[in-house]
């Protein structure tokens, strides 16, 4: 899967007016995870990133794996594939396994950072990250590993150097953290990973089977997964029904209840962040470094 096939596949944007089901009456947490998703994900859909990670050795899948799982350090792949959780297993492994005979964790590890802090701070030429860099290190730095890999393998990694670094690094370790956070309570209400993802794409306004797909499920799979969502009555046809949407609108809630640590240690500085945060982050779907799609935007 090379780079620019992935842009002409994600990069179309939504039609005029669309909205996100999660982005009306959004909660603070739900406000603040929507605010740095395209700057926690600068490493994953920047072209800098990509091509300096090409010339390693990897595409865009491996490339996506294999950074990510290099935020845990080098686990083995089974536990890529339990903390990356919505994805089909055997891909996640098979991927993961095939990438680290290409490349040193370390040298991806250095590739990516440098390659994305770079391509960022192009980005946000003349941005002043430093005061909302300070911000959101100090309300991640409190924030709880318990159950949390991704986050907790991340937060342990050094810390960039310059501010748009920092405020990049503290993006993605809340991203990280919400996601840990989130497949903890999907795991607790017994969800299978079809099922989670399905829940999710009804919910922010995606066809059925158009998210899961692209995690790597087989569409006979999909299919008898949501006819057994169907018949638990979480499904009508192909939409969530009033309980399936006031299900996965609790699974929100929870996940909402899990981060408001972090958003209270934001304090009174929190709009502030916040309206930077989301000026950035267009200015990075402005630049082509995150998909201008709002429904990808909110599912993540």
């Amino acid at each position: 899967m090379q780079y620019d096939d992935v842009i002409a596949a994600f990069f179309q944007p939504s039609a005029d007016g669309a909205e996100a089901g999660p982005t009306r009456d959004a909660s603070p947490a739900r406000r603040f995870r929507d605010a740095i998703e395209p700057i926690a994900m600068h490493s994953v859909w920047s072209r800098t990133t990509n091509e300096a990670q090409a010339a390693l050795g990897l595409d865009f899948m491996s490339g996506y794996v294999m950074g990510r799982a290099s935020l845990m350090g080098r686990p083995e792949a089974g536990v890529v594939a339990g903390a990356f959780a919505v994805f089909e297993p055997g891909l996640v492994q098979g991927v993961y396994e095939s990438a680290r005979q290409l490349v040193d964790r370390d040298e991806l590890w250095a590739t990516r950072t440098t390659a994305t802090v770079a391509s960022l701070s192009a980005v946000l030429d003349g941005a002043e990250t430093g005061p909302v860099a300070d911000a959101l290190q100090r309300a991640i730095n409190g924030a709880s590993l318990v159950g949390r890999p991704l986050f907790a393998g991340l937060i342990g990694q050094d810390w960039p150097e310059d501010p748009v670094g920092q405020m990049w690094r503290a993006c993605e370790l809340a991203r990280e953290h919400r996601g840990d956070s989130h497949v903890a309570v999907c795991v607790a209400e017994g969800l299978t990973p079809i099922e989670m993802n399905i829940l999710t794409e009804l919910w922010v306004g995606m066809p059925l089977g158009s998210y899961t797909a692209t995690r790597g499920w087989a569409p006979e799979d999909i299919a008898a997964t949501a006819a057994d969502l169907e018949s638990r009555g979480l499904m009508v046809g192909e939409a969530l029904s009033p309980d399936g949407q006031e299900f996965r609108t609790s699974l929100e809630a929870k996940t909402d209840a899990l981060e408001q640590p972090i958003v209270d240690a934001l304090g009174d500085s929190f709009d502030a962040v916040v309206s930077d945060l989301e000026a950035w982050s267009q200015r990075c779907i402005e630049a082509k470094a995150f998909p201008p799609d709002v429904f990808k935007r909110a599912a993540g």
